[in-house]
């Protein structure tokens, strides 16, 4: 039997990624004691993962010790660019050299900053380390505005510029054939998807147009943010409640000004119950409108990813915690295994969170702007009776 070239590669990377890992866990626990850099106990990992998961002002890729015992820390860092005390002040997050304890002072333009977890302080004058009360409130110093390129914000922007490539490509090549080429051909049938099967059985066929560019932005704004996420750049930016909180507020506001004369005639006065018990819908209706819509939304996206990244993360972490129980070999192809399958299913959680996400808002958007041209029954004092057609709608 014919083993193909394909295969002996495959086995050769894996092979190569088993001893990478294997190499990292033996040095972990060896050298713990003589490099406080390192992770390696149970409640390092734990910060770690939760540190992992936060934004942060420049790129941490990888750190090692060097043959005269220095940590070195590989990376690349990202303008800050805060206005505190004395106005605007931008420097390079490379001035912390890679601090995140509040222990590095930069000093420019007369005011002092250090880096707290991610958290930009000012310390006030004649400070000289930063200092927190029994509730962890800085006692001497101040947090500016800050107005960064962290790293959700780097990731944000480079996805928004290649989108913008990418489908101003795919328009330009419409004009001139019908059947795209290139990687046009790979977008297509996505742009169709989101178009045929998300847009327009949810929101109609007369108006699915005006709210289909929306859709196809949002569903691949979150899938390939959410593939970035997957990659050793450690990017995590639908993981941040900021930013899914700031996708659902555009849902919202789109849905709520889209509305029709219909859709809050039914918010905030009911057809079809007793006249006493609207004004109690109308706030359950409004409040369901307003708050329990997009909390939905902004909830499930950032839920779903911030726990994957834990679960493969922790994953990870089993070549260190069970080294002892397992052995160095056996603790780091359990990690492995694990880790590449929850990788696995995380390429299909990243593209079902961006669909649900986008048929979740087609649908609010849908509800908000049908027309209800039947006619109603009404009953003896004149109140509409409700079909099954508005009580599903009702329902939903």
């Amino acid at each position: 039997m014919k083993i193909s070239i394909y295969s002996i590669k495959f086995f050769g990377l894996l092979l190569t990624c088993l001893l990478t890992i294997n190499v990292f866990a033996n040095q972990s626990n060896e050298q713990a004691q003589q490099d406080d850099g390192r992770v390696s106990t149970p409640s390092e990992i734990e910060e770690y993962i939760l540190h992992h998961l936060k934004d942060s002002h420049g790129f941490h890729l990888v750190s090692f010790t060097n043959d005269a015992g220095e940590r070195v820390h590989v990376g690349f860092p990202l303008p800050v660019i805060v206005y505190g005390n004395d106005g605007f002040t931008t420097f390079m997050s490379s001035e912390f050299h890679h601090d995140t304890e509040g222990e590095v002072i930069v000093e420019k333009n007369g005011s002092r900053f250090v880096n707290y977890h991610s958290k930009i302080y000012e310390l006030e004058e004649g400070a000289t380390e930063l200092v927190f009360d029994e509730a962890h409130h800085p006692v001497n110093a101040s947090k500016p505005l800050d107005l960064s390129i962290t790293k959700s914000v780097f990731g944000i922007l480079v996805v928004g510029l290649l989108m913008l490539w990418w489908f101003s490509s795919l328009a330009r090549q419409y004009k001139k054939r019908s059947i795209p080429k290139g990687f046009g051909r790979v977008l297509e049938p996505l742009v169709i998807y989101v178009r045929d099967e998300i847009a327009r059985p949810n929101i109609g066929e007369t108006k699915y147009r005006k709210f289909t560019g929306y859709l196809l932005t949002v569903f691949f704004f979150i899938w390939i943010l959410n593939l970035l996420g997957l990659t050793p750049l450690g990017f995590n930016v639908t993981g941040q409640i900021a930013v899914t909180a700031a996708l659902a507020v555009l849902t919202l506001i789109i849905y709520v000004f889209s509305g029709n004369k219909d859709f809050w005639g039914h918010i905030f006065w009911m057809p079809g119950v007793p006249i006493l018990i609207r004004p109690i819908l109308a706030v359950i209706e409004l409040v369901g409108t307003l708050i329990i819509k997009p909390f939905s939304l902004l909830v499930r996206l950032f839920a779903n990813i911030s726990a994957g990244h834990i679960i493969l993360m922790s994953l990870i972490a089993i070549m260190i915690n069970l080294k002892a129980d397992l052995t160095p070999v056996g603790s780091t192809a359990l990690s492995f295994v694990l880790s590449l399958f929850i990788s696995v299913i995380e390429l299909l959680v990243a593209f079902l969170q961006a669909y649900i996400f986008t048929m979740l808002s087609a649908l609010f958007i849908g509800m908000a702007v049908a027309e209800h041209d039947h006619e109603h029954e009404h009953d003896a004092h004149g109140n509409e009776v409700p079909d099954a057609e508005d009580i599903r709608e009702n329902f939903i």
